[in-house]
């Protein structure tokens, strides 16, 4: 009788970890995706009058993405498209695939963010589980396509979010280790000096966002990892 019980309730949660992987995160209950729009209609424009390739790298997220300007010169040898948008959550990228991820049917999806939402007071378990949304929406439209997420690394000014960084770094990481067709991309620590502290020269003056010498250390722990 007791084996019985104990085998139907994996049977539970075995369903139970499958629905959630296709049900909307609960971090994007309540979220403002309006605020979104004009962003999001000025890509949809730029994509009318000059349609990016098929096939590329695809680059998405929050502010450290949209302020990436050199990604063309630092992956020489790809196609890239930057879809970021400032102060956005990964529950807005999910939010917005249909227009900004699946036309453009990418070899690779690479997302940074996360950032954000541990700074709008969402625990690192809820990003998380936006992470996994976000995965199960694109990979029912575009299953071939590679995700990679680029982990949080600390930063001056929040710095005293850094242990929720890690916890949610170690999720994805994890999780990516058992999931087929997602990478990590391992920039935790890219930030820190020999002190552990973050060097202030990789930041600008806000001491939030990378300085042109901090992506390059970014740059340098996305490259090995992009397709060949």
């Amino acid at each position: 009788m007791i084996q019985r019980r104990i085998f139907g309730v994996a049977i539970l949660v075995r369903l139970f970890l499958l629905a959630s992987a296709v049900l909307p995160s609960a971090g994007a209950q309540g979220a403002d995706f309006q605020k979104w729009e004009k962003k999001i209609a000025a890509y949809e424009e730029m994509d009318r009058t000059s349609p990016p390739p098929k096939g590329a790298l695809l680059f998405i997220g929050s502010s450290t993405i949209r302020l990436w300007k050199t990604l063309a010169q630092d992956f020489p040898q790809h196609r890239v498209i930057n879809r970021g948008f400032g102060g956005s959550q990964i529950a807005d990228s999910t939010h917005f695939a249909e227009r900004i991820i699946f036309p453009y049917a990418p070899r690779m999806i690479l997302l940074r963010a996360g950032g954000n939402d541990i700074h709008a007071g969402k625990s690192p378990e809820l990003v998380f589980s936006d992470f996994r949304a976000f995965v199960a929406k694109v990979h029912e439209k575009l299953p071939d396509t590679e995700i990679a997420y680029i982990a949080l690394s600390p930063s001056i000014a929040r710095w005293v979010e850094k242990g929720k960084g890690e916890a949610l770094n170690r999720m994805v990481r994890e999780f990516t280790r058992q999931t087929p067709r997602l990478k990590y991309i391992d920039a935790d620590g890219i930030s820190l000096g020999p002190d552990g502290k973050p060097r202030p020269e990789l930041f600008v003056a806000d001491k939030l966002h990378f300085s042109p010498e901090g992506y390059k250390l970014l740059a340098a722990s996305v490259r090995p990892h992009l397709p060949r």
